[in-house]
């Protein structure tokens, strides 16, 4: 391409710092270096983990930055030693990389990488080296990735080549929230055909976790929420019962235990509160299982467990050959200037 090697500019939403809202700035991208890539995205997601890093996390070294990690698009030029992508393939962008080399990639436990981002700087939730400069100014890549941004750099480990009829729009879901919840449910708890399954929270990685039990063949999947609303969502992707905390006078995990006659087989807690985990989830484990109690509870995290460059294009895969749903996940199709509109969403329960 025409930009092979050169610096591109383009726009990107700036968190320049936390707690504030996001600024489209015109920003510099630097050529790929050795082993990296450069794409433009085309679409991404909004996950609460950007929501996380600009109202919660709000670390000092961790801005200003460009957030997003949930996206997907086209390769525009690689650097030298790249031999696995070529410009034109359809990619999505990983914050979790996979080298095959390290013994985390070797070992069947763990997603893991060492040359991962994380390894360097995790509180800053970004590597210290970045690409991108805006107004004379370094700007961080949010969990290695910033697909906030119409451009970015990404070395090749931390990238995978998807099926070329894969729609952008719609696959970059799996980038993060579709493929934790569903690996929670297929990888980490591994639910188990006829189960009984309760799944906290029905945000995206919530639904997904429900999506994940129904295929892997449980009988009863019960979907916990506070927000009526989202019930209906979830009789989509395969729950068949609803419990709202809130009609209640009781906790909910004796609610859970009464309606299941002692207890669920599997609980996935999907709304990210430790509360939620240690006391409502353990307590509704079946009391059949107190041996078992660790691996039949989870609360998953990075991925759902995936091997990031192996288990991505696989889903993708799925997704094409209709054995997993994105499109229902979609509440809404903004534009990059419409950024601050999307996080507001979220953060209201609206998306």
């Amino acid at each position: 391409m025409a930009t092979a090697g050169k610096v591109i500019k383009c726009k990107a939403a700036v968190a320049w710092e936390p707690n504030k809202p996001l600024v489209i700035e015109e920003i510099e991208v630097a050529p790929p270096q050795a082993n990296e890539l450069r794409i433009k995205i085309v679409a991404t997601g909004v996950c609460h983990t950007d929501l996380y890093h600009l109202f919660e996390g709000m670390h000092k070294d961790g801005f200003p930055a460009v957030l997003g990690h949930e996206g997907a698009g086209i390769v525009e030029s690689v650097g030298p030693g790249v031999t696995e992508f070529h410009p034109g393939d359809k990619v999505i962008p990983l914050f979790i990389a996979q080298c095959r080399e390290c013994r985390f990639c070797k070992s069947p436990k763990t997603n893991q990488c060492v040359k991962g981002w994380a390894v360097e700087n995790p509180s800053a939730m970004a590597c210290a080296e970045s690409r991108f400069t805006c107004k004379g100014k370094k700007v961080l890549q949010f969990m290695g990735t910033s697909t906030f941004s119409e451009y970015t750099v990404m070395n090749q480990i931390a990238v995978a080549k998807i099926d070329p009829a894969a729609p952008l729009d719609k696959v970059c879901l799996l980038g993060c929230g579709v493929c934790t919840g569903y690996g929670a449910a297929v990888n980490t708890a591994k639910v188990e055909p006829g189960s009984t399954c309760a799944v906290f929270g029905l945000g995206a990685v919530g639904l997904a976790a429900v999506m994940g039990c129904k295929n892997a063949g449980a009988k009863r999947i019960i979907a916990v929420d506070i927000n009526p609303d989202k019930f209906e969502k979830a009789k989509v992707f395969g729950a068949n019962e609803f419990v709202n905390p809130k009609d209640h006078n009781k906790p909910i995990n004796q609610v859970l235990s009464e309606m299941t006659g002692g207890g669920v087989d599997f609980s996935l807690e999907c709304v990210g509160n430790v509360e939620v985990m240690v006391r409502q989830g353990f307590d509704i484990i079946f009391k059949s299982h107190p041996k078992d109690m660790i691996s039949h509870y989870q609360s998953t995290y990075f991925l759902g467990g995936f091997k990031s460059k192996d288990g991505v294009p696989q889903m993708v895969k799925a997704y094409l050959d209709k054995k997993v749903k994105l499109d229902e996940f979609i509440t809404h199709n903004m534009t990059l200037a419409q950024v601050n509109e999307a996080i507001e969403l979220m953060k209201n329960g609206k998306w």
